[in-house]
């Protein structure tokens, strides 16, 4: 299997909720919510880079879709890792998303292995890792 991944999809609550807090709040582009005149297909999409798109969808449209029963949320099941270019943008970024609704979880610092991070919980609960490893930046 080639590796290409090319749309991360996570289940919201309430999916105009979830659209205000990432584009308003945390301002990264979408068209906003699309597929309402589909019983279970609305969604809204935000580009990412390289092609990388975030999918907001409902949870009950997720467990209907795959054809399995809705679960409880699990925080710790995955988390988002978003690579910053320095220590000073974990913390705006950080700052950011608080300001924007998100719950903090671990205040910015220093890391075991060398870098700089922090947590925060956006209103669905998903777990973000807001890092500064120079190692995973992309070539300049």
């Amino acid at each position: 299997m080639k590796p290409l991944i090319s749309v991360l999809s996570i289940g919201v609550d309430d999916l105009e909720a979830a659209v205000r807090f990432y584009r308003d709040g945390l301002g990264l582009p979408t068209e906003g919510i699309i597929g309402r005149e589909f019983e279970h297909g609305t969604v809204a999409f935000f580009d990412l880079q390289n092609g990388l798109r975030l999918a907001l969808f409902p949870r009950a449209n997720i467990a209907h879709d795959a054809g399995i029963a809705q679960s409880a949320r699990s925080p710790t099941e995955f988390t988002l890792g978003h690579n910053v270019g320095s220590e000073a943008e974990v913390d705006a970024v950080m700052r950011q998303a608080i300001a924007a609704g998100a719950r903090p979880v671990k205040p910015a610092r220093e890391t075991f292995w060398g870098g700089y991070a922090g947590y925060f919980q956006d209103p669905d609960g998903h777990l973000w890792e807001i890092v500064f490893n120079p190692d995973f930046l992309p070539p300049a």
